[in-house]
């Protein structure tokens, strides 16, 4: 049997974030929606619980982060090439997301990224390149490496590629 992941995210309207993600080309569960909740189908083993923030709250002890402040996860998806990638974060941008960083090409990795309604942040990658040109796996490391020292360390792949 397969591992499903279901990320979970806090969000304030149910209703705006379910026509957000919709305009992305989401659908959803019924079966696990409510008032409170829905389930945003991403493939056939990946799901996002959003979960309005006082239902967010039922499942930990802790403060519910606000995303608009702070970063409390990155949702990374892959797409089947560049033109999927500018193409979602154009549908997020024109349903009302944020575009806090735009496209970058990395070499080996092509990404671009949006900022939902409630400040989640999604990252889009197309990693193809490095399949096609046959790009060893330490010149991917390496061109990565350059990358992060042009961006200070600041990108969330630092922690994979060190």
């Amino acid at each position: 049997m397969a591992t499903k992941i279901f990320v979970n995210l806090p969000i304030r309207d149910l209703n705006k974030s379910v026509e957000f993600f919709t305009k992305l080309g989401f659908t959803f569960n019924p079966q696990f929606t409510d008032e409170t909740a829905t389930c945003m189908v991403v493939s056939e083993d990946i799901f996002v619980m959003l979960l309005t923030r006082e239902k967010f709250k039922a499942f930990t002890p802790h403060e519910v982060c606000d995303a608009t402040k702070s970063t409390e996860v990155i949702i990374c998806l892959s797409c089947e090439n560049r033109a999927k990638v500018d193409e979602m974060a154009g549908k997020a941008i024109a349903a009302g997301a944020a575009s806090p960083m735009g496209s970058k090409d990395y070499g080996f990795m092509y990404q671009n990224s949006f900022q939902d309604l409630d400040g989640h942040l999604w990252e889009l990658v197309y990693m193809g390149r490095a399949r096609r040109t046959r790009v060893k796996c330490e010149d991917a490391i390496r061109e990565y490496r350059f990358a992060h020292i042009q961006t200070k360390g600041t990108h969330p792949w630092h922690k994979i590629f060190g």
